[in-house]
């Protein structure tokens, strides 16, 4: 006797209910290369770069636990107005992702700080010849045409920080007479003046 059910053999007779369920209903199949899949919003499919974005930190290439990002750059001086001395940026020369070694694991994605990276669902890019899945700056770049906007905020979530310090400063009051909103100070006691 089963000590789960009570009755002996009621898991063996709820299987093939189960299994009889399956047999009479039809198989639906997807049409696949005639019929385009609909896939889940933001899913997963080819990493997109946005090199304007690129500052080469090198946190996605350290971080990818595969190694499969290769990035080369060159230092350029940049004069600013006012400045003592010219300043140093980095200008990508490279940057490459060879998606044949590639675990789609995202991290990349995430910790990119400057959101050079993104995720486009487009997964229709395999090639005859392995050499082929390394892709360049400039062809990762073509991948940017099909990443989705970011999903709407929440309009009754709360708001980003970013929002909230702006709304913040413009709701700061402004002297009448100079137009410069006062410096928050240290709290001073009245009674103790």
């Amino acid at each position: 006797m089963s000590e789960r059910s009570g009755l002996p053999g009621t898991g063996l007779v709820k299987g093939l209910a189960v299994t009889l369920k399956t047999m009479t209903s039809r198989s639906t199949t997807q049409q696949y290369p005639d019929v385009a899949p609909e896939l889940p919003p933001r899913s997963r499919g080819v990493i997109a770069l946005l090199a304007e974005n690129c500052t080469v930190c090198m946190l996605c290439a350290r971080e990818c636990p595969d190694w499969c990002i290769y990035i080369d750059s060159h230092k350029e001086e940049v004069a600013v107005p006012g400045a003592a001395r010219p300043r140093q940026r980095n200008v990508l020369d490279k940057f490459d992702i060879d998606f044949s070694l590639c675990m789609y694991c995202g991290i990349c994605v995430e910790v990119c700080p400057f959101d050079a990276l993104y995720w486009s669902p487009e997964f229709e890019y395999a090639e005859y010849d392995i050499k082929d899945l390394l892709h360049d700056k400039d062809h990762l770049g073509q991948w940017m045409g099909t990443v989705p906007p970011p999903p709407a905020h929440d309009r009754n979530g709360e708001p980003a920080k970013e929002e909230a310090t702006a709304a913040r400063k413009a709701a700061a009051p402004t002297s009448p007479s100079t137009g410069v909103r006062p410096e928050p100070g240290p709290a001073v006691d009245p009674g103790t003046t």
